[in-house]
């Protein structure tokens, strides 16, 4: 008679899905790490432990691979699963980027004009913001670079941000043939003002750590900057208050003239993470000393508005990024993927608007004629 169940060495039943067949230590992969949790003085407590789940990927901004996706399927659901876990950590190898979204070199050599394909691809996605979302375990973002487009997306689905104050946020599909309908126009409402929200979505602009945290986007911002011992700021960005067309404004980047030295300044530092893990690990002991039952209630319980709408949204845009996939994310991804061969990373929007006005075919001459020709 053949057994239900199979017993583990302490008796109790293993209850993952996935393997190890999706974490890897080459680029660009995922990895997937045990932690001690830590009491107060930074000693390590017996028996639990933290999930860290690593982009990894730095050399293309941890953009994340078809693989990479279901690497983070596979480690959110073992983190999830796992009864020693007080929290996971959402976390990206390097010093400059936590996401940039997803891997466009992918996109424009193997998904263009492949709606099917990326219908798919969309199916992994999709899974891996519910494999978010669904965490029965808190989820903090260790914003460690700029978190853009897909990253955004991703990174909004965590529950608390601890932000590098190098870091920067915003969206990029409009400019490059997408729309950040994989959570970024469900989520943003719920962080930012409407008229911020859609700004936000629409103008493809970069904000910085600073900013987000002023407006309730992330958790908070730490100096990740050393110099002779001492934190310096990020010394692009103004960290003060004050008013500029009649409107009080905190987080904007410093003048033009300014850059120069503040790029000089970063030259002369190094980069330590040591405040921010030090402020997850803080975090991290906050939820080990609260009912685990009480505690991951209340953060379902707030989930649950981000997840109405992501639900009521996430199979029709599904359905239309396919789609898209034929129309202008094949010029979009293109353009971005050429971009060291023509020195543009966009198409020429306003022949491609005229072009469109004649009632022109999106073809091959149409590409000719909107993205850019090869430096000479």
């Amino acid at each position: 008679m053949a057994l239900d169940w199979i017993p583990r060495e302490n008796g109790l039943k293993d209850h993952q899905l996935i393997g190890n067949e999706h974490y890897g230590k080459d680029a660009p992969s995922v990895i997937y790490e045990e932690r001690p949790v830590v009491d107060e003085q930074g000693k390590p407590v017996d028996g639990l432990i933290t999930a860290w789940i690593w982009l990894n990927n730095p050399a293309q901004y941890n953009s994340y691979t078809t693989e990479m996706v279901k690497g983070v399927i596979a480690g959110f659901q073992r983190a999830s699963g796992d009864r020693r876990v007080v929290a996971t950590i959402f976390a990206a190898v390097g010093d400059k980027a936590w996401c940039s979204g997803g891997n466009t070199a992918e996109y424009a050599s193997y998904y263009s004009r492949r709606p099917h394909e990326y219908g798919d691809y969309i199916d992994l996605f999709n899974r891996m913001v519910d494999a978010i979302l669904e965490c029965r375990k808190p989820v903090i973002c260790r914003v460690n670079g700029m978190r853009v487009a897909g990253g955004q997306e991703i990174g909004m689905a965590t529950d608390l941000t601890i932000s590098s104050d190098m870091a920067n946020y915003g969206q990029a599909g409009p400019k490059h043939g997408s729309a950040p309908v994989g959570g970024s126009t469900d989520f943003l409402p719920w962080f930012l003002s409407m008229d911020d929200a859609i700004y936000n979505c629409v103008s493809c602009e970069l904000w910085s750590a600073y900013k987000m945290k002023q407006k309730g986007m992330v958790t908070k911002v730490l100096p990740v900057l050393k110099k002779d011992g001492k934190w310096v700021r990020n010394p692009l960005v103004r960290t003060d208050a004050y008013l500029e067309d009649g409107e009080i404004v905190y987080g904007e980047s410093i003048a033009a003239d300014q850059v120069p030295a503040a790029k000089a300044l970063i030259a002369e530092c190094t980069t330590d993470f040591e405040l921010v893990d030090k402020e997850i690990d803080r975090l991290v002991w906050r939820f080990a000393n609260l009912f685990p039952n009480c505690l991951q209630t209340s953060i379902d319980s707030i989930r649950a508005k981000k997840k109405f709408f992501w639900d009521a949204s996430k199979t029709m845009n599904r359905h239309w990024l396919q789609a898209n996939m034929n129309n202008e994310a094949w010029l979009g991804f293109n353009a971005f993927n050429t971009k060291k061969i023509t020195g543009k990373d966009v198409i020429d929007f306003v022949k491609f608007r005229q072009l469109l006005a004649t009632g022109h075919p999106l073809d091959e001459s149409m590409a000719e004629q909107v993205l850019g020709k090869p430096k000479a």
